[in-house]
């Protein structure tokens, strides 16, 4: 409901989120400029009680390149590419930092439960992929870097969800084993941004 009116909505999120879009739930929707798609709205956000989070799956990699470019990950880069093409993979992002060369794949998360955030909440045998491919670019000599972006603010820790797929927690804790950077950053959240904020601790 939109200034009284039922509205559909475009949901900016591949994942389930069931624990997110209850009936009743307060939302928080962008008006599209684009007058000739189906909807006229996204949905980017939901309150969870009193906690406000982020939906928006573009969100993670747009406030990660911000973070980055403003000199918060590893000094201010030398060279940053987004969509980054290494053999028959597209990374997220390739940094290059005084010689250092870094691959980055981001991964948003929304779920949350007492505090603690976990990922996926949904089967994905892409972020498998994606993992798996990581760990062939570290043995390459790459600095490699998983980035879980938790798109809401004061969680106690992160984990991979065992519960959902626990094939991706086992390729995650093998990444872990050889040589991946596992690291996860909350988020302050507001109607209208998203800004990466604190280091999150990270338990495999």
């Amino acid at each position: 409901m939109i200034d009284g009116r039922e509205e559909v909505v475009h949901v900016k999120n591949t994942g389930r989120c069931k624990e997110l879009l209850l009936s009743g739930s307060e939302v928080f929707c962008v008006r599209s400029d684009n007058t000739s798609r189906k909807t006229a709205y996204d949905l980017v956000a939901v309150k969870k009680g009193s906690r406000l989070i982020n939906m928006d799956s573009q969100a993670p990699n747009a406030a990660f390149l911000e973070w980055v470019n403003e000199g918060k990950f590893i000094g201010k880069p030398d060279f940053i590419k987004p969509e980054y093409k290494w053999r028959n993979s597209r990374f997220d992002f390739f940094v290059r930092k005084d010689g250092r060369k870094i691959l980055a794949e981001i991964k948003g998360v929304t779920l949350e439960l007492d505090g603690a955030c976990f990922f996926p909440d949904a089967p994905t045998e892409r972020g498998i992929k994606h993992i798996n491919e990581l760990i062939a670019a570290a043995q390459e000599g790459y600095e490699t870097y998983i980035v879980f972006i938790i798109q809401m603010k004061d969680v106690s820790f992160f984990s991979p969800n065992e519960n959902t797929h626990p094939q991706f927690c086992e390729a995650l804790r093998r990444a872990g084993e050889r040589g991946v950077n596992i690291i996860a950053y909350d988020c302050l959240i507001t109607e209208d941004s998203m800004v990466i904020r604190d280091k999150v601790p990270v338990i495999l």
